[in-house]
C-alpha cells in the first residue's frame, strides 16, 4: 500500500472511478508509456485495489476493474482532488466534483460517521495511537498528552 500516494497511482484510480478498465483507455488517458503504466497496474492489482480479469481471449486481454478495497479510496481521490482545486489552481479548476442527477457542483468535506461533525478541526480531533502502535509511536503521542 506504500503506492498509494504515487503521481502516476493516484492519476490511474481517478480514472478507474470515471470507469475505465482497458490498457489503452488508461494510456490515452493519461499519456503514460507502456512500461510505467503496465509497472503501476500490476502494483495496484498486487495491492488488492484493482482485479485484472480476461475480457478477450483471441488474442487475450484484461481488463481493470476496481475492487472494493480500491472504491473504499473514492473519498480519498475526491478529498484530494477538492483539495487540489481550492489551493493549487482555484481559478483554473480543470475538474469539479458535481451531483450526477442535478449537475450542481459538490463541495467535499470529511465527517465523523457517527456524528456529522467535520473532522477538519485540527483541535476538536487528532489523532493518538491505535491497537498495532509501535512503542516509537505510543511514545510520540504520549509526549503530545495522547496516550
Amino acid at each position: 500500500m506504500q503506492h498509494v500516494g504515487e503521481w502516476w497511482t493516484l492519476l490511474i484510480l481517478h480514472d478507474a472511478f470515471d470507469g475505465y478498465t482497458r490498457f489503452d483507455q488508461f494510456q490515452q488517458s493519461l499519456s503514460i508509456s507502456t512500461s510505467m503504466l503496465t509497472a503501476r497496474l500490476k502494483t495496484l492489482v498486487a495491492d488488492g485495489l484493482l482485479e485484472r480479469r480476461p475480457y478477450q481471449t483471441h488474442p487475450v486481454r484484461h481488463e481493470y476493474v476496481l475492487t472494493e478495497r480500491g472504491r473504499s479510496l473514492r473519498p480519498v481521490i475526491v478529498a484530494l482532488a477538492a483539495w487540489g482545486n481550492r489551493h493549487l489552481a482555484p481559478e483554473d479548476r480543470s475538474m469539479i466534483l458535481v451531483d450526477s442527477t442535478t449537475g450542481e457542483e459538490a463541495e467535499p468535506v470529511v465527517v465523523d460517521a457517527r456524528t456529522g461533525e467535520r473532522l477538519d478541526d485540527s483541535e476538536a480531533y487528532v489523532f493518538t495511537a491505535g491497537p498495532a502502535a509501535s512503542g516509537a509511536m505510543r511514545g510520540r503521542y504520549e509526549e503530545l498528552g495522547r496516550a
